[in-house]
């Protein structure tokens, strides 16, 4: 029995469907599922478990050699998380709660995978999972009620239950420049740094890209080179992370609390536990009372953003704190003129990922490190010893790519996903993402997503959003099961609905002001919608709750 037939069972294939195109009919035989889950990432590895206590024969398909989603991709040097590594983790297991030690406030990419790899044998679930395997199709059989998936290994599955659990950013976004074939050196992208890493001693590097994953890349870039270029497009607020080691004294009040601490930040606007915003704004203290607060509040880049109620929402108070900031880093780079391409003008402060750093701002005083205005002279071409711009040419050695995802749909895209009808979800999102509370959408029965397009998703810490989508699924498949019903599916009113909703609340924001992946800015001819749901966890985790205690209101359930 072949890998994939693992725990299922084998059936003939019976005949045609509706969806003709990928379940055509031939003599190979398949492996039918309850449940096939795509990724392996913590999204992917506790809806296993969760499936696996309802008895539910479940097949995980992950691309990767091994568990762990972004913390098994993204090795490049400086990657390390971005939310406090207590409240970073998974709550189910009050045991392994206990018995994890996390070694920094915020934890490095290598304590992550170790991580994740804990959780997968603590809980016996690699021999549920398929490494080295992508989708390649997921399509509804509309005459079986199955979804009918294939792999790039020429695994043919059906299963009646089909989750995605691939990551908000996951799709890696290598820009098409042109002339890229022609480079002699070596390039990467950072989402797929070589596990081996890379001796970069007495190289020439050029990184493209400043956004987190190169705020935290950076640093630790020029370290290693002989001489580091970094072109810049667009510059971003980053905030001191003041990262060290994890203080014992700190830890162990932290677990005596756990329970307190969870249920704070399952109530919070953003899945962290943080401070309650204070119900007065920017504009109503002193200027020497509200740098007080700021000062205060500047070694935590949480409480810096929660100083005031209207932060997000008041362009005066924005700005307030976005020149707090630029001064902190005309403060740190000792060339004037440096500093002021690294200081952000061009959007409201938050309003695109709010990176934290160690030592960013202060790289740029290194002699070995060149900042390079590319959205005055934009990049040109790659050339085969390095890139020419409209003003100059550089040579390097190695092109390190940290230009980011295509975030959110991206991932959902590349499954290649048909709903009913012979419907793409590509075609139907053409216009940008439409869903019901971010985990299901019209057209698509017994489809579920994993921190999806409409939900809190990557404006909150995603271990708290991925408990809560998991727990939310598995507690409607149970629904299900118990009422002897064959499929759950969104309809189309409540969905129109929620996606109204969705704007309506980012719109009385800022959030929509800036050309950030939110809005799918960063990939051209992706509409520009704002894709996550900013109303807060707090909020979003009420409404849920609140659908499937009425019955699951808002979805059409079928015998």
């Amino acid at each position: 029995m072949s890998q994939s037939q693992a725990n299922g069972h084998v059936y003939e294939n019976q005949g045609t469907t509706n969806a003709q195109d990928a379940v055509e009919a031939d003599s190979t035989s398949h492996v039918e599922y309850d449940a096939v889950v795509v990724g392996a990432g913590f999204a992917g590895m506790y809806q296993l478990y969760r499936l696996r206590e309802l008895g539910l024969s479940t097949r995980v398909f992950e691309t990767g050699e091994g568990v762990g989603g972004t913390w098994y991709w993204n090795r490049y040097p400086g990657a390390r998380v971005d939310s406090p590594s207590m409240q970073y983790s998974l709550s189910f297991s009050s045991e392994m709660e206990q018995e994890w030690k996390w070694s920094e406030d915020y934890s490095p990419q290598a304590d992550l995978e170790g991580y994740a790899n804990h959780v997968a044998d603590r809980f016996n679930l690699r021999e549920h999972i398929q490494f080295g395997t992508s989708v390649t199709s997921a399509v509804y059989d509309e005459k079986s009620g199955r979804w009918i998936i294939r792999t790039d290994r020429g695994d043919w599955v059906s299963a009646k239950y089909f989750i995605t659990a691939a990551g908000c950013l996951s799709a890696t976004n290598v820009p098409n420049f042109k002339g890229i074939d022609t480079f002699e050196g070596q390039w990467y992208h950072t989402s797929r740094w070589p596990a081996e890493g890379v001796d970069l001693t007495g190289k020439r590097v050029g990184i493209i890209g400043t956004g987190s994953t190169g705020i935290q890349a950076i640093p630790k870039l020029a370290e290693q080179a002989d001489h580091l270029y970094v072109f810049q497009r667009t510059a971003n607020y980053s905030l001191p992370s003041n990262n060290k080691p994890m203080d014992p004294e700190f830890e162990r009040d932290w677990k005596e609390s756990y329970p307190v601490h969870r249920q704070r930040a399952r109530e919070s606007v953003v899945g962290v536990e943080v401070p309650a915003y204070p119900d007065r704004s920017a504009l109503s203290v002193s200027d020497e009372e509200r740098n007080e607060v700021f000062e205060s509040a500047w070694g935590n880049y949480i409480a810096l953003l929660s100083t005031f109620n209207d932060i997000a929402i008041n362009p005066e108070s924005n700005e307030l704190v976005a020149e707090f900031v630029r001064d902190k880093i005309r403060q740190k780079v000792k060339d004037p003129a440096v500093a002021e391409l690294l200081a952000p003008t061009d959007h409201p402060i938050g309003t695109k990922r709010i990176c934290i750093d160690t030592h960013y701002y202060e790289t740029y005083n290194r002699d070995n490190v060149t900042l390079v205005d590319v959205k005055t002279n934009p990049i040109e071409t790659i050339t085969p010893k390095g890139l020419r711009t409209t003003a100059d040419e550089f040579e390097v050695d190695v092109l390190v790519f940290a230009t980011g995802f295509d975030a959110m749909t991206g991932p959902l895209y590349r499954m290649g996903i048909v709903g009913k009808g012979g419907l793409p979800l590509q075609k139907k999102w053409e216009a940008g993402p439409r869903t019901y509370l971010g985990v299901s959408t019209a057209g698509f029965p017994n489809m579920f997503m994993i921190t999806g397009p409409g939900s809190p998703s990557v404006l909150s810490n995603m271990t708290t959003s991925i408990e809560q989508h998991v727990d939310w699924i598995t507690d409607a498949i149970k629904y299900l099961q118990e009422n002897e019903l064959e499929s759950v599916e969104a309809k189309v009113d409540a969905e129109d609905a929620w996606v109204d909703h969705v704007n309506e609340v980012a719109n009385a924001t800022l959030y929509v002001k800036a050309n950030s992946w939110y809005m799918g800015a960063n990939i051209p001819g992706k509409p520009r919608v704002f894709m996550p749901y900013i109303g807060g966890v707090g909020n979003y985790r009420q409404k849920c709750d609140e659908v499937a205690a009425n019955n699951y209101e808002g979805f059409a359930l079928s015998q």
